[in-house]
């Protein structure tokens, strides 16, 4: 009997090792065909999904019915599971590498539950090569297993998307991989259970692996150029918006827009990339510069506030800017690796007083990660300037009417990095990418 057979006879567990907007949609999609074991080693964010709560504020507690999983943050549990799932992060340290922590410390665990017979498929994104020559290696030393032989390893890349409601699970096919023709087939086979529009069989690990990570380094590239492309013409005094409406009636024309680059994927993956290329001898330039580009664009941001009020007359000791938005995305609570932030200190670099608001994100993880104190609500007639920073839904209504009772006086400023009150300001100085 197959491992697929298994699982779904109910024979054997399934275990998703991290519960973070990957792995608990995942562990719950799975649930409703097979037996999961769902670990994580945060004992809160554990008591919560018990109790039908995502910590991510991603899924509704509708979501939890009907699923056979059990929520645990003891690795002793791990032992009744024979398919395992890693769904942790894979940061970058402050030099800008690969920090594989999480991963490496997620396969330690897995490698102390470890059986004769049993799989690991990792959906962490990571440089091409890490699985087998990073994560296998751990597996074999805390096990005393030999890969191959005693167990199977495969790679299937996440692809979630935070906030999307139409592009889920069951919608995007699944990349899968496995280290044999047996494992690749059981692999793919289990995932079918859950992604409606199929699996993709990848010839190799590595070849899956890489194409997780140049989907995100695609993307990083595309909008470094748009990025670019909106500073230049900044000076030249058009509108990017404008230029990419006119661009965009050619069919071939990709339809990217200027912004900030953070987030968990965009602005981290690439540096695993550009990681591993250094490693082989080789200096990856144009992934490189991208990141370089799209790095600086929050101090862009920020001085472009600061010159705007310059030119207002205002003095920048004297002044106060209302930062609206601080997650990383739209309509997400998630504030991981947030570039607002760096609109943020560039403005403080000024000696600006910054007021920050953002109806999604928890203020103690703000506090906690940025030491940044969110106000409930933004003060009428307090700022010199505003800058729409993230676009949640309570903003997109507003009038200039609304930010001009924010003002302090009738010469503020107005930023909107992504253009959405673009012909629609008239009194107010207007500024977007």
């Amino acid at each position: 009997m197959t491992m697929y057979d298994k699982l779904i006879n109910k024979e054997a567990t399934m275990s998703v090792v991290g519960l973070g907007y990957v792995g608990l949609p995942i562990a719950l999609a799975f649930a409703k065909h097979v037996r999961v074991i769902g670990f994580d080693i945060n004992t809160e964010r554990i008591e919560m999904m018990k109790q039908r709560i995502d910590p991510s504020e991603e899924l509704e507690a509708a979501d939890f019915d009907g699923c056979d999983i059990t929520f645990s943050a003891n690795p002793e549990d791990l032992k009744k599971a024979h398919f395992h799932i890693v769904a942790v992060p894979t940061p970058i340290n402050p030099s800008n590498q690969p920090d594989l922590t999480p991963l490496l410390g997620a396969s330690r665990t897995v490698g102390q539950a470890l059986k004769a017979g049993d799989y690991v498929v990792y959906e962490s994104t990571v440089y091409p090569g890490c699985t087998e020559e990073d994560c296998v290696p751990v597996l074999e030393a805390v096990s005393g297993l030999k890969f191959g032989t005693d167990f199977k390893v495969g790679y299937s890349p996440e692809r979630i998307n935070p906030g999307d409601k139409v592009n889920t699970i069951e919608t995007i096919v699944k990349v899968v991989s496995g280290s044999d023709e047996e494992s690749t087939d059981a692999i793919a086979k289990t995932y079918d259970l859950v992604v409606k529009a199929g699996t993709h069989r990848a010839s190799s690990i590595k070849v899956a692996e890489a194409s997780k990570i140049i989907e995100n380094t695609q993307r990083d590239v595309n909008i470094a150029l748009i990025n670019e492309l909106s500073i230049i013409f900044d000076r030249i005094g058009i509108n990017t918006y404008e230029v990419l409406e006119a661009a965009g009636t050619k069919w071939n024309f990709l339809k990217f827009s200027p912004g900030l680059v953070g987030g968990h994927c965009i602005g981290i993956d690439p540096y695993y990339l550009t990681w591993k290329s250094s490693k082989l001898g080789y200096h990856a330039r144009v992934i490189n510069s991208g990141r370089y580009v799209n790095d600086a664009m929050g101090a862009h941001v920020g001085k472009q506030t600061v010159k705007r009020m310059l030119e207002l007359g205002k003095n920048p000791l004297e002044s106060k800017v209302l930062v609206m938005g601080l997650t990383f995305k739209e309509d997400v609570s998630d504030i991981r690796n947030t570039k607002v932030v760096d609109v943020i200190r560039e403005l403080e670099s000024y000696n600006i007083a910054v007021d920050v608001v953002d109806p999604m994100a928890n203020p103690a993880q703000v506090k906690h990660e940025y030491d940044l104190d969110l106000v409930s609500e933004p003060k009428a007639n307090g700022y010199d300037a505003v800058i729409v920073a993230v676009n949640h839904e309570p903003y997109r209504n507003f009038k200039e009417a609304d930010f001009e009772a924010l003002m302090r006086d009738d010469k503020g400023v107005l930023v909107d990095l992504k253009g959405l009150f673009r012909n629609h300001i008239q009194r107010l100085s207007y500024w977007s990418l």
